[in-house]
């Protein structure tokens, strides 16, 4: 157990925690929303961290980050806990472990062991991943100061809820992150996932402000966010956010609490990455279905096949120096040429 950070004492020794963006103000003897930041007799102390649940070497395009080090190998880690409650949650065994099962669990792995195994593996990238990284905030913290010593870059995988304060203490050793775009669409958010969209929103602009590469994914579930309106005004956003932001549109399968909607249709999957294409997004995506074409980079100005892609494996790199070989244009990310 250690002592969190970005919190303050209020009176009656409660304390109210920044950390994201529900801003819970926690009595004695109680959890926060995520279930793993508890009030101990007025201090707020993490109850998970060094307390890995997960630990994978991941291709980075599982992520998905497909324009950050395309190709390499990313170290991946986890505790339980999530501050969002999706009814659809892929791995909702361990980021409702607190409030299904009210357990925390996980073995010793100090910020030195997972710096070490991630140079073992020879991994260029820690990803604090799998669940939400904002809730083992301390973790990753520390881990991310000890990988950025090491030469190694930091990606965090998020719901995006993180506050203002909490980007702007790790930003200069988070160098990239994919946030779940869950929606363009308030209730949607409140309904599904427990949350607000705006702090989403403002954490994307935040993390471009910051210099952090952001890539977007939305799960596209059909009857709840895939109307054409919507999709539109969530491209749209982006655009405006960045041109150069890839956006991957992934395919729902039922899970956890919503297995009542059949599997996303694949022609909605390229309806929705055609919408991001007319909008005037350079990299569109498909995701979850392997094997297709809008897994694939092309070059936004001459349309020239740059990286293919089956899966999280690519079988082929083109790019030389970031740029397209056939017209000379910049492909934006980080590391890009093969």
């Amino acid at each position: 157990m250690k002592q969190a950070m970005l919190w303050e004492p209020k009176g009656d020794d409660k304390v109210r925690c920044y950390l994201c963006n529900h801003h819970c103000l926690i009595k004695p003897s109680k959890k926060g929303i995520c279930g793993v930041r508890e009030n101990r007799d007025g201090v707020l102390h993490t109850l998970v961290y060094g307390k890995a649940i997960a630990k994978h070497v991941d291709p980075i395009e599982k992520k998905p980050l497909y324009h950050f080090f395309p190709g390499s190998f990313s170290y991946s880690i986890a505790t339980v806990g999530c501050n969002f409650r999706c009814l659809f949650c892929q791995n909702a065994d361990i980021s409702q472990m607190p409030r299904d099962h009210e357990r925390i669990i996980g073995g010793d792995f100090s910020a030195h062991e997972v710096v070490e195994e991630a140079k073992r593996t020879h991994c260029k990238t820690i990803a604090y991943t799998y669940t939400e990284p904002t809730i083992f905030f301390e973790y990753a913290y520390d881990t991310s100061l000890l990988a950025s010593e090491a030469g190694l870059k930091n990606l965090f995988i998020t719901n995006g809820y993180m506050t203002k304060d909490a980007l702007e203490a790790i930003h200069p050793h988070l160098h990239a992150a994919n946030v779940d775009l869950k929606a363009f669409n308030d209730e949607y958010y409140k309904r599904t996932c427990g949350a607000r969209l705006q702090p989403v929103l403002d954490s994307i602009k935040i993390m471009r402000k910051l210099d952090i590469w952001v890539e977007i994914t939305t799960l596209l579930i059909p009857s709840l966010n895939d109307s054409k309106e919507e999709l539109k005004d969530l491209a749209q956003f982006i655009l405006d956010v960045g041109p150069e932001v890839p956006w991957h549109i992934s395919r729902f399968y039922p899970t956890y609490r919503l297995t009542d909607i059949p599997p996303t249709p694949v022609q909605s999957i390229h309806k929705a990455r055609e919408i991001g294409l007319s909008v005037g997004l350079r990299y569109v995506y498909s995701g979850n279905v392997p094997g297709d074409e809008g897994e694939n980079t092309f070059c936004y100005h001459c349309g020239h096949l740059l990286i293919q892609r089956l899966g999280y494996t690519i079988a082929n790199n083109e790019i030389i120096d970031s740029k397209c070989p056939k017209c000379g244009t910049t492909i934006d990310g980080v590391a890009m040429s093969s």
